[in-house]
């Protein structure tokens, strides 16, 4: 995947019409933004477009937009509000269901160097999430230049960060989407070594292809969380009622065999925290014991990583110069099965090495245990980290004009 990509700091958007795709998927509760991380992690590259004398036209998506009633709830005026205050100068929002219609244009018409405006919820148009062109020919039509700076969707092709990108002489990314590539993109690919991957998470459905690549990547490959289970039932463990893929252990014995092969080390848990089962609520007291991995009680559910494996896996960080986290140690929602998921934390936070959390389940956690500011970098995209993870191209980076 070529990574290198002409950014915000490449061109001068003077007097110029910029379409600034940003992340502004945020909570929202009766109208009021609950978290407003993306809206502070997007002012650099706004800032940089309104210090050149662009013409800053921001665009984002809002959630899911199934029902006509979906329109009322995620609609972004609340985000206008809102930027409006964070950046110290008016950002007219253009109330257009159509996202560019009547509203948008004499907005765009009457701006001013320095102006900018925010287009109502690109998925407000049904083309947006299959890539139509209308769509796409829309909003090339209010603009000169493209900016991404979306990396959340930045593994979907869809109008707002692929298509119009097609249509106009220049498109770039942000400073945001920059930092991304950086480092999720080099740490795969040109990684600093010892370079240390740590995968949790439930499903190993979910990261078939992660492991695979990062086999190929690291030097050590750490296993946790809920998939660890069917690696260690693919080792012939009794793992009892705990998460099990029946489907997948063939791959497991597969990837050990990988790993064995082109010597690389893959560490799974060699204690376990376990219960009689799941927590219900997922906050709820519970009684657990450790045991040894293979020694799981038929009757009993593996819920998170022991206290021995917590060590192995905290040693296995201490030497590394580069390390990728992605997905939890255990069902980390609960205090007392947080335990592993926080000492991998710990580890993260205490280290020298590159550290850096792929977003999802991994990115919240580390910033609700607080060692969110101990690490280099905390991707904000789930899924699209987790395609970076895999080596694929993502189409909103490949979109960008190369350098």
């Amino acid at each position: 995947m070529g990574l290198n990509k002409k950014t915000v700091d490449d061109i001068n958007v003077k007097g110029l019409r910029v379409l600034c795709r940003c992340d502004f998927n945020v909570p929202l509760k009766d109208g009021k933004i609950t978290d407003e991380n993306r809206l502070v992690a997007a002012l650099p590259t706004i800032k940089k477009l309104i210090a050149d004398g662009g013409k800053v036209i921001l665009c984002s998506h809002l959630g899911k937009v199934k029902t006509e009633e979906d329109k009322k709830t995620k609609t972004l005026a609340p985000v206008a509000v809102r930027l409006s205050e964070l950046l110290g100068q008016e950002v007219k929002f253009a109330a257009d269901p159509e996202v560019v219609g009547p509203n948008a244009k004499a907005a765009v018409e009457a701006m001013k160097d320095g102006d900018v405006i925010l287009l109502e919820n690109t998925r407000f148009r049904p083309e947006e999430t299959k890539n139509g062109e209308a769509f796409s020919k829309d909003l090339a039509s209010i603009c000169d230049v493209f900016v991404n700076d979306a990396f959340g969707t930045a593994h979907r092709a869809h109008c707002s960060n692929v298509g119009v990108a097609g249509l106009v002489d220049t498109a770039v990314v942000g400073y945001l989407m920059q930092k991304e590539i950086d480092f999720l993109g080099n740490a795969v690919n040109t990684p600093e070594r010892p370079f240390v991957a740590i995968l949790g998470g439930a499903k190993v459905a979910d990261k078939l292809n992660v492991i695979s690549n990062l086999l190929e990547k690291c030097d050590t490959l750490i296993i946790g969380g809920g998939m660890a289970f069917t690696f260690l039932k693919a080792k012939g463990y009794e793992v009892g009622n705990s998460l099990v893929d029946d489907t997948k252990i063939d791959y497991c014995k597969e990837m050990m065999d990988k790993a064995e092969k082109l010597g690389k080390k893959l560490l799974l848990p060699i204690d376990t925290t376990i219960a009689d089962g799941f927590p219900n609520p997922i906050d709820a007291e519970i009684a657990v014991e450790v045991v040894a991995s293979d020694a799981i009680p038929a009757d009993k559910e593996g819920l998170d990583i022991g206290t021995k494996t917590a060590e192995l896996y905290a040693d296995a960080v201490k030497s590394a110069k580069t390390v990728v986290w992605n997905g939890p140690m255990g069902v980390f929602e609960n205090p007392i099965l947080a335990k592993g998921t926080i000492a991998v934390a710990k580890s993260l936070a205490e280290t020298d090495a590159t550290t850096i959390i792929g977003g999802g389940d991994s990115a919240a956690a580390v910033n609700q245990l607080g060692f969110g500011d101990k690490m280099t970098h905390i991707s904000t995209g789930g899924g699209a980290s987790l395609e970076f993870l895999e080596g694929k191209e993502l189409p909103g980076v490949a979109a960008a004009n190369d350098k």
